[in-house]
Parts: structure tokens; C-alpha cells; sequence
């Protein structure tokens, strides 16, 4: 007999009211893999595009998904066991991880629930110092922001175009956050500051004394004031946001400088942006526990802070993707599991 736990899963795609909490069968940690008891999950956009079936992407590209299944790539908690070859985890450590992503993007990764398997190569000590419920808020939106800033890490083919993404330096150079308050963009604020980077943070208003804390040099409320009007010569813009109207930005930067779309969709200019010399960039966030590790110590010195917009019990998961429909979200939401 299987041993049983929780999870809020999936028998349909559809709404916030379709996710289930209840009963299902543990998994069990494979060779390579860490079998981890969840303590806190975090929101993420790709949990809510899989819950939705995916219907903004044409019917081609959709998931063929087998049912139910439980969404979730972002967990933190400790190690329950260990598969046979795996070595650097031990029982009762404290892990946090990206799981699966984006292998499992169309099938979902598993952290809404008690118990999730994570491939060991994906799992990083949690940071000391930070709780369990911030340690889950950060590991895609933190990876997201590492690998367009500071470091790709991994040689995947970029599903978005035909060349590689290069992080820039960033010491002493003007950076653009566009979404500064949601989940990467305080992420990507914070990791250009503590690269020396003159940062410009845009965001609705209600996230301004939070990313003055952050140390931000300027910040525009762009319901006041549209950014493209005021800056000029910027060296990069991280756009956090996408949408068909990014290309405004593209007078705000420089010839020789760069735009980086986290979500590339709706953006046609590069051609303009070929004209005025300006490098425009995707990449893909993929797990990877090395640089969890790395981000971590960030995360343990304080040089790095998540925020928190809420938390739901893992059995009101639902109520959390209503919270997360009503967008303007101050960094992540967050599901406790007990």
C-alpha cells in the first residue's frame, strides 16, 4: 500500500475553483532524486497559465495533460529521503528548489502537496536565517533575475532565438526594472544594486517606499509619469512586465545597450531595435540548485530580501490564485503547508 498525502490538485484546467485539495499517493525518491517534505510553495505565472490550460497559446502548442495533476515548481523544506547515488543532502536537511522547470512545465512539478521528488542537481540548502515561507518565494523569480543578470548557467538551446543570452556588466551602469514590485522585479532590482548599478525602479505607486528600502535611485509611479519620457540613455531595461507596448522603452536606452523581456510575447520591434543598436534578449529560467546555492548566501546575508505579498494554506490554494488574478502583487504569494 502506497503511503497517502495532501496535495491540491487538478482534474480539469479552468479557474481558481477547479484546484482540489486531497488525498493522493507519496512519492518515492527514484535513484538521483531527493524526496523532500514540503513546508511552504510559492506562486508563480506558469502555475497559473498550466491551471488555465494554457489557452492564451494557439491550440497546436497546448498541454495534452493526464489528469489530475498538481501544479507548483517552487518549495522549500526538508529532506524526507534520499534516492540511491545522491550524495551532499541527508535527512532533516533544510532544502529549497525550482523543480523541474521547465522540463515540467505542461505537466506540472509537483509542490502543491506534502511531499515532492526533486532531482538532487535542482535542490540547494535553504539559506540560513530566512524562513521557510520567504525561502519558497524565491527560487524562480530569484533564478529568473540571476540568469538574465548575473549568470545563464546552463548551455540549453534559447528556445526564444537563435542566439545565446549574455548578461552585461552592470557596475556603475543605469539599469531600468520595469515591474519593479512584483516577484522577479524586486528580485532584479536588488541583485543590479549589489552589482553597483544605478537602478531605476517603475512600478504603480504602492511599491515606492518599498523599493526606496530596497535602495533604488529613482523611482517612477508610472500612473504619474510615463518612464519613457524621463529616461534616456539607460544601459539596460529588464522589462518584468511584457505586453504589446514594451517597445516604448526602446527610446529610453542607448545605442549599444540592451532590453531584456522576461515574457518575450507581444514584442515585434527588432527591427527598430536593430536600427538604434540595441541588443534585445530572452532567455528561459531553468532549475539549477549550484546557483540556488549561490543566490542562497545572498538570501542568508540579507544583501537580498524576499518579500512577501501573502500566504494561504496549502488547502486554500485556490483563494491564493484569486489574490494572484487581481494582480498588482508586492513581491511573491506564498502557500504553507502544515
Amino acid at each position: 500500500m502506497s503511503e497517502m498525502m495532501k496535495a491540491t490538485r487538478l482534474h480539469a484546467f479552468g479557474g481558481p475553483e477547479v484546484l482540489r485539495y486531497e488525498d493522493t499517493p507519496r512519492p518515492v525518491a527514484a535513484p538521483g532524486e531527493v524526496l523532500v517534505k514540503v513546508y511552504a510553495a510559492s506562486l508563480n505565472p506558469p502555475d497559473l497559465y498550466l491551471r488555465d490550460g494554457y489557452r492564451a497559446l494557439p491550440p497546436e502548442w497546448r498541454p495534452d495533460a493526464v489528469f489530475p495533476l498538481i501544479l507548483g515548481t517552487d518549495i522549500s523544506g526538508a529532506v524526507a529521503a534520499v534516492g540511491e547515488g545522491v550524495s551532499g543532502f541527508a535527512v532533516g536537511d533544510e532544502v529549497y528548489s525550482m523543480v523541474r522547470f521547465p522540463e515540467a512545465i505542461m505537466t506540472g512539478s509537483g509542490a502543491y502537496a506534502e511531499y515532492v521528488i526533486v532531482p538532487a542537481s535542482e535542490l540547494a540548502l535553504k539559506p540560513a536565517g530566512i524562513g521557510h515561507v520567504e525561502a519558497a518565494g524565491a527560487p524562480m523569480s530569484l533564478l529568473t533575475a540571476w540568469q538574465f543578470l548575473i549568470d545563464l548557467g546552463h548551455e540549453a538551446p534559447n528556445p526564444f532565438q537563435s542566439f545565446t543570452h549574455q548578461p552585461v556588466p552592470l557596475a556603475g551602469k543605469t539599469v531600468v526594472v520595469n515591474g519593479a514590485g512584483g516577484g522577479v522585479g524586486h528580485f532584479a532590482v536588488q541583485l543590479a544594486k549589489w552589482q553597483g548599478a544605478r537602478v531605476i525602479a517603475v512600478a504603480s505607486g504602492r511599491h515606492e517606499a518599498l523599493m526606496r528600502d530596497l535602495g533604488v535611485d529613482q523611482f517612477i509611479d508610472y500612473n504619474q509619469t510615463a518612464a519613457e519620457n524621463v529616461v534616456r540613455d539607460a544601459d539596460l531595461v529588464i522589462d518584468a512586465v511584457g505586453g504589446t507596448s514594451i517597445d516604448r522603452f526602446l527610446r529610453s536606452i542607448r545605442r549599444g545597450g540592451a532590453l531584456f523581456l522576461v515574457n518575450p510575447l507581444g514584442f515585434t520591434s527588432h527591427a527598430e531595435a536593430e536600427e538604434l543598436g540595441i541588443t534585445v534578449s530572452v532567455t528561459q529560467v531553468r532549475s539549477n540548485g549550484a546557483q540556488l546555492a549561490q543566490a542562497g548566501r545572498l538570501l542568508a546575508d540579507g544583501t537580498v530580501k524576499v518579500i512577501v505579498d501573502s500566504t494561504f494554506p496549502l488547502a486554500e490554494a485556490a483563494r491564493a490564485h484569486e489574490r494572484a488574478a487581481k494582480g498588482n502583487i508586492q513581491g511573491k504569494i506564498v502557500l504553507t503547508v502544515a
